[in-house]
């Protein structure tokens, strides 16, 4: 799935992803738990306001972000 991401460049100049938009709410990144770099995309795994865990994948060519993984958060009453 295809995201809209606020960005900024960290100090090596990569992209890191501090908010986006899922489902017409912004959700901001509360902290980058893990993150891949590669030179064709790069993966974020991030906590976030929402508590839930997602994995975001960002493609340098062409500047998208996509949703790859959602873990919602365990202590949900259900």
């Amino acid at each position: 799935m295809l995201l809209h991401v606020e960005n900024q460049s960290d100090p090596h100049g990569d992209m890191e992803p501090i908010a986006f938009r899922l489902g017409g709410e912004r959700i901001e990144v509360l902290r980058i738990i893990d993150r891949w770099i590669a030179k064709d995309h790069s993966y974020f795994k991030i906590e976030a306001s929402d508590h839930g865990l997602y994995i975001l994948r960002f493609t340098p060519d062409d500047g998208q972000w996509e949703l790859t993984l959602f873990q919602a958060p365990s202590n949900i009453p259900r």
